[in-house]
């Protein structure tokens, strides 16, 4: 008889809150098949059979306790953000890769603490930055490190919303870290870092506003409106600003523009999507295309980071990056 054909099992994963993004997140994951649904815990019935209409064989917990009770190889934390850094540690202390929403913690010292647990527990680390896997950022990415653009030497960003989040949670600084700018601002900062392979950061400066006053960087007050310029080792500034509730004329104004002494390139997103980007080359007043409508970028990381559990990877040294990141928010605040 011939041998038996030996089938590996794909690792089991937990998912920890499914509301929307974590949703969508889950979402990726399983359509991606390189892992398999096993758990689910949610305060929300309707979150939770919205989570098993996606994986019906997955079991239901009541809490991250009981999800971290069953046999599982990693789980997917997408909870309100004062939670994410302790969850982070608990589950990675329980031998458990973790893929994290953004934040991974409110301050550095909290992101560290994560990072430090998964080199610890030597298992794999990711955070849900989504922007850096739209195929226009990937491709102003591979211009800059190729050289097309020259050298680099200046870079715009923003992140305008028309409202702001619906709940109360992000309002509380003690609870959320920060207003805007932990909720935008670490998207913009990763990406420029991100983009340009994170340099050092040599000085921020930053101003915070809220219902359009000024406020403490330091204070309790959670603000709506930010603007900071970071300047980087390479020789870099980096202008960026974000917003809750600005009179915008559409739901949001996503952009990030690299100049660079060769050319330069621009990323928009298209009537107001959260969805939608263009990515152009400009060289003087002639632009080219790099990237435009569809694009299925939101749930990249997730399945990304899946893929990597299935392969059996384990820390990777990069994701002290998320610290990093971390770090520059925390000078923004004043802490």
């Amino acid at each position: 008889m011939p041998d038996a054909i030996l089938v590996q099992a794909r690792p089991r994963v937990g998912f920890l809150g499914v509301g929307w993004i974590g949703l969508d997140r889950m979402r990726a994951i399983v359509e991606c098949g390189a892992v398999e649904p096993a758990v689910i815990a949610d305060p929300s019935p309707e979150m939770v059979a919205a989570a098993r209409e996606l994986a019906p064989e997955a079991t239901v917990a009541a809490s991250l306790e009981g999800l971290l009770d069953q046999e599982l190889d990693g789980v997917v934390i997408a909870t309100p953000s004062a939670l994410h850094a302790a969850q982070s540690i608990m589950a990675l202390e329980q031998g458990l890769a973790v893929f994290c929403q953004k934040p991974l913690g409110r301050s550095h010292d909290e992101c560290i603490a994560v990072v430090e647990a998964a080199r610890r527990a030597d298992r794999l680390l990711g955070v849900d930055l989504s922007y850096r896997q739209t195929e226009g950022m990937r491709q102003i990415r591979d211009l800059i490190v190729s050289g097309e653009l020259g050298t680099v030497y200046a870079v715009d960003l923003v992140f305008h919303n028309a409202y702001g989040p619906g709940k109360p949670w992000f309002y509380d600084k003690a609870l959320s870290g920060g207003g805007c700018v932990m909720d935008l601002g670490v998207h913009l900062v990763d990406l420029v870092l991100w983009t340009l392979g994170f340099p050092d950061v040599v000085r921020v400066e930053s101003r915070l506003y809220s219902r359009g006053s000024r406020i403490l960087r330091d204070g309790n007050e959670v603000e709506d409106y930010a603007v900071a310029t970071l300047e980087l080792a390479n020789g870099v500034v980096a202008r960026i600003a974000c917003s809750w509730q600005l009179h915008a004329g559409c739901d949001a104004v996503i952009g990030a523009d690299f100049y660079g002494t060769r050319g330069g390139t621009s990323f928009r997103n298209v009537n107001g999507s959260f969805l939608d980007f263009t990515a152009e080359l400009h060289r003087g007043t002639q632009r080219q295309v790099l990237a435009s409508p569809p694009d299925a970028w939101c749930g990249r990381a997730a399945a990304a980071w899946a893929e990597r559990l299935a392969a059996a990877e384990a820390f990777d040294p990069d994701c002290g990056n998320f610290a990093t990141v971390a770090a520059v928010l925390d000078i923004i605040y004043g802490r």
